[in-house]
């Protein structure tokens, strides 16, 4: 579960040269980074990338590094070319918006306005925005602050200072007893009971206690599943939220992931159960 501070991360499915240069100059004033996805040979096997088993569909090889890059990157955005040939595009735009882990990062797709049903094809796997290469490059910096979607770190920072819900205590205590499905059931009503911004840290240890859950059922696919899941939620959040240390849960659960990956769905009986560590506040 690679961690990421890139937040404000725009990542690119472009090799024409003339809309690098404009994504640059558009991202540098305001004051995101972007990288690039050219060619498939980009996305290389990773040591630590899960097996590729963790996902309902039947991914390749390279679709499984895909989704474990852009759920560590956690983009703000994602923006494809759709007249770049060497990619399997409409494959991977699908693939994005249908795992839970990357199905909310905003994807913008551009391409040529004669090619009809290339940006019909787009609409239909998901893409929140669709438009032609001329407007793309005229409205560039306009379409990123409308699409690119990132945390309210200001509204994250202020509900951070509450108190926890006593549900969330509770639900935390069940947590750090080993009960990890009562936790989820009371962290959840915890997260239904509160409308602020401050609920994503609900959200985060309820999805954090289904993944330790997966781990002790022997489930190594859910147990991917859920700390990729995850991402979306505890990356946000400060290191410390309503008196929860956040960074030590972070730091926790990743390396359970790890650990994880590196034994594969074949060894996961030898997981030390001991580091499915409690959840540290006062």
């Amino acid at each position: 579960m690679q961690s990421t501070d890139q937040t404000r991360l725009i990542v690119c499915f472009i090799a024409d040269l003339f809309f690098t240069v404009k994504v640059e100059e558009a991202a540098a004033r305001l004051d995101y980074q972007v990288t690039y996805i050219e060619r498939p040979e980009q996305i290389a096997p990773d040591n630590q990338l899960a097996s590729s088993q963790q996902f309902a569909e039947p991914l390749t090889g390279l679709e499984a590094v895909l989704i474990d890059k852009l759920t560590g990157w956690q983009p703000a955005l994602i923006i494809i070319d759709m007249n770049n040939r060497a990619l399997p595009w409409r494959e991977w735009l699908a693939l994005i918006k249908s795992v839970p882990a990357t199905r909310r990062i905003p994807v913008i797709c551009f391409g040529s306005h004669m090619e009809a049903d290339a940006m019909q094809d787009a609409r239909a796997r998901g893409a929140d925005a669709v438009v032609a290469r001329s407007r793309f490059s005229s409205a560039l910096p306009e379409l990123i602050e409308k699409y690119a979607r990132l945390p309210d770190y200001k509204a994250l920072e202020l509900t951070c200072q509450d108190d926890l819900s006593s549900l969330a205590i509770q639900g935390i205590e069940e947590f750090n007893r080993g009960n990890f499905f009562e936790a989820h059931e009371s962290l959840e009503d915890a997260w239904n009971e509160d409308q602020s911004p401050g609920r994503e840290l609900y959200r985060a240890i309820l999805q954090v206690a289904v993944a330790y859950l997966q781990v002790e059922r022997q489930n190594y696919r859910g147990a991917i599943k859920m700390f990729l899941r995850v991402r979306q939620w505890i990356t946000p959040l400060p290191d410390s939220c309503r008196g929860v240390d956040i960074a030590r849960l972070k730091l926790d659960s990743q390396q359970v992931y790890d650990l994880l990956v590196g034994l594969g769905p074949d060894r996961l009986a030898e997981f030390d159960q001991q580091l499915l560590r409690p959840v540290h506040y006062n």
